[in-house]
């Protein structure tokens, strides 16, 4: 039997129309799958969500000028679509599955991750993942605390599976905090 673990696959935006629909922001690289009709993902509503489900199935998903929508049986009208506005979406897969590009890592491919800066120095270990609206945040445990760094090419040039480490080109501040922060 295969080890299976969540990931995430996608938050929800805004309501499209009147019968439910709505925006998805895709955290996927197989949106045909993970939103095929029939798929079952585990909800999590942000603090304060007037939306107190846990599951959403998928009815319908289509593509409409670049923006994935979705309408799930348990969302029937545009007053429930607002509702399920933030709401995180995790699908299950194989523990050892990978997203087909190169540039894309699950949240558990990355957590535990040696975090060096550009000369090799260590600086922490990456504990997880935090996703935001506009970009994800590697979460480093350091010897100054945990640290934030924008999970983006500038700032994260290199993500090694197979060495166990991720390369950070480290600005003032990011990892080590400024004498002013002491």
């Amino acid at each position: 039997m295969s080890e299976t673990i969540e990931v995430l696959v996608g938050r929800l935006g805004k309501p499209h129309g009147i019968r439910g629909d709505v925006t998805v922001d895709v955290r996927t690289d197989s949106p045909e799958l993970r939103f095929a009709p029939g798929a079952v993902l585990r909800a999590e509503a942000p603090r304060g969500s007037a939306f107190t489900g846990t599951r959403l199935t998928v009815a319908r998903a289509r593509m409409h000028t670049g923006v994935l929508l979705v309408r799930f049986e348990e969302v029937a009208d545009r007053t429930a679509a607002e509702a399920v506005r933030g709401v995180l979406l995790h699908a299950t897969i194989a523990v050892h599955d990978s997203p087909e590009d190169p540039e894309e890592f699950y949240d558990h491919q990355l957590e535990g991750l040696t975090v060096l800066d550009t000369d090799g120095t260590e600086h922490g270990t990456v504990v997880r993942l935090v996703h935001g609206g506009a970009q994800d945040l590697l979460a480093v445990r350091t010897a100054h605390g945990e640290r934030l760094v924008p999970f983006v090419t500038a700032l994260v040039p290199e993500v090694d599976l197979e060495a166990g480490r991720v390369v950070v080109a480290d600005r003032p501040g990011l990892l080590v905090p400024l004498p002013d922060e002491d």
